[in-house]
C-alpha cells in the first residue's frame, strides 16, 4: 500500500523547493518565486520568513521592474551558511581553501609542510587547518566537512588510500586525521578531485577524459556526468600505461609509463620555474621549444591511444592547463591527425575551464554539493 505524504513532508519539500530556487536564480522576489514554482503567496512568504529567520537567505535590495511603483524585495541565499574546506596533500607542502555554498573561494594559504607517515606530521598538518579555519571568523557548525586531495587511490568509502606510492602513504586511514578535528574528513584522489572541480564550472558536460597535466600526471572518466571509479578503485590510471618499455623508471616500478613522458616533473627536471620555461617557449627560444614540442608530440600520441578507446571529448587539465594555448591545441591535432585512422573533428581537445586551484576546490566540492541534494533543507 502506498503511503501518503505527510502535511511535514510537503512543507519541507516546499522549503527545499523555495531555497534551490534562489540559489539557482541568484537574485529572486516573491513574485517570481510563486509564479514559476506554481506555489501560493502565503506559502512563499511563510518559506521565507523561516529561511531567512534560518540564516540561510536574505534580502537583497530590490527587483527592478518595468512597472511603476513599489518595487519588490529580493532573496538571495547566503553563501556562507555552510562552507567546506579543501586540502591538497603534497610532499612539500599543503594547499587550503575554504569555499561557499557556490563554490567560489573564501580563502586559501599555502603551507610549506613536508609529508612524513607519523603522529607528528598528523598533528601539524590538523593544527594548521585549525589557524586556517580560525582566520575565516565562522562558527564550526558552518563547516560541512574537509576533503583531503591526495596523489593516490582510495578506497571506495573514502577512508582509506590502498595505493599511494608517491607519497609512501598506502594504508593510511582518515582517521589518523579526523582524530584531530571536529569536522567530517574524507580522502579523494587528487586527479578526481580536478575533474569535480570542472563538472561544478560546467554543468553542461556530461561525458569527457580529464587529464590532470601536474606535477604528476592523472586522469578521470567522466561518464553520463559523473566520475567513473571502476570494479577495483583504479580505472583511468593511465599514468602507468606503459609507453615505452626501455624508458626512464616510474614510481611505480615500471619503466617508460605515460608518467615519465607527460608530467611536469618530466618537462620541468629539478626546480626549474613554470613560468620561465613557458616565457621561453612563447618567445621561441630553441631549446626550450624543442622540449615543450617533444613533450606535446607524446602528449598527442597518448591522447591518440586513449581515443581510440573512448571516443569522448578531452580535457587537458592540471598546473599545467593555465599555460596552454590555442597553438598548443592546434599542434596536438595536427600531430594526432598524423596518427589516427579516422579523419578527427577538431572539437574533441579542450583546455580546462578551471586551472587554478581545481584540486583543492575539488576536494571541498562533495560536501557542498551534499548539503545541496540534502531534502531536509
Amino acid at each position: 500500500m502506498k503511503k501518503s505524504i505527510t502535511p511535514n513532508q510537503i512543507k519541507q519539500n516546499n522549503r527545499s523547493l523555495i531555497y534551490h530556487y534562489i540559489y539557482e536564480n541568484k537574485k529572486v522576489s516573491q513574485q517570481d518565486i510563486s509564479y514559476n514554482l506554481r506555489l501560493s503567496r502565503p506559502t512563499v512568504t511563510t518559506n521565507l520568513s523561516a529561511l531567512e529567520e534560518n540564516g540561510m537567505i536574505s534580502k537583497d535590495g530590490q527587483i527592478d521592474t518595468e512597472f511603476v511603483g513599489r518595487k519588490a524585495s529580493a532573496y538571495s541565499i547566503i553563501p556562507n551558511y555552510r562552507i567546506s574546506i579543501g586540502v591538497e596533500i603534497l610532499e612539500k607542502e599543503i594547499k587550503i581553501i575554504a569555499v561557499d555554498l557556490y563554490g567560489e573561494k573564501i580563502d586559501h594559504m599555502v603551507s610549506a609542510i613536508n609529508f612524513e607517515y607519523n603522529e607528528t606530521y598528523f598533528k601539524t598538518l590538523c593544527n594548521t587547518i585549525l589557524e586556517f579555519t580560525d582566520s575565516l571568523k565562522i562558527e564550526d557548525h558552518q563547516i560541512l566537512g574537509i576533503g583531503f586531495a591526495v596523489q593516490g587511490l582510495i578506497s571506495p568509502d573514502k577512508q582509506t588510500i590502498v595505493y599511494g606510492k608517491i607519497l609512501s602513504c598506502t594504508g593510511l586511514s582518515i582517521t589518523e586525521l579526523s582524530q584531530h578535528l571536529p569536522f567530517p574528513c574524507c580522502f579523494i584522489h587528487d586527479a578526481d578531485s580536478a575533474a569535480i572541480s570542472e563538472l561544478w564550472v560546467s554543468p553542461e558536460l556530461t561525458d569527457a577524459f580529464y587529464l590532470s597535466l601536474s606535477k604528476h600526471l592523472g586522469a578521470a572518466i567522466i561518464s553520463q556526468g559523473q566520475i567513473l571509479s571502476g570494479k577495483h578503485g583504479h580505472s583511468s590510471t593511465i599514468e602507468h600505461i606503459q609507453m615505452q618499455p626501455n624508458g626512464l623508471p616510474c614510481y611505480c616500478g615500471q619503466k617508460g609509463c605515460m608518467e615519465t613522458l607527460l608530467s611536469m616533473s618530466s618537462l620541468l627536471p629539478g626546480n626549474e620555474n613554470a613560468e620561465d620555461f613557458f616565457k621561453k617557449v612563447r618567445q621561441k627560444e630553441p631549446a626550450s621549444l624543442e622540449r615543450w614540442n617533444n613533450f606535446l608530440t607524446n602528449l598527442a600520441s597518448s591522447v591518440n591511444m586513449l581515443h581510440l578507446v573512448y571516443d569522448t571529448d578531452f580535457i587537458l587539465g592540471g598546473y599545467l592547463a593555465q599555460y596552454l594555448c590555442r597553438q598548443d591545441l592546434d599542434f596536438l591535432h595536427e600531430k594526432i591527425q598524423q596518427l589516427t585512422p579516422f579523419s578527427e573533428a577538431h572539437d574533441f581537445l579542450l583546455i580546462s575551464k578551471m586551472p587554478k586551484h581545481n584540486i583543492s576546490i575539488g576536494a571541498a566540492l562533495p560536501y557542498i554539493q551534499a548539503f545541496l541534494n540534502d531534502p531536509a533543507i
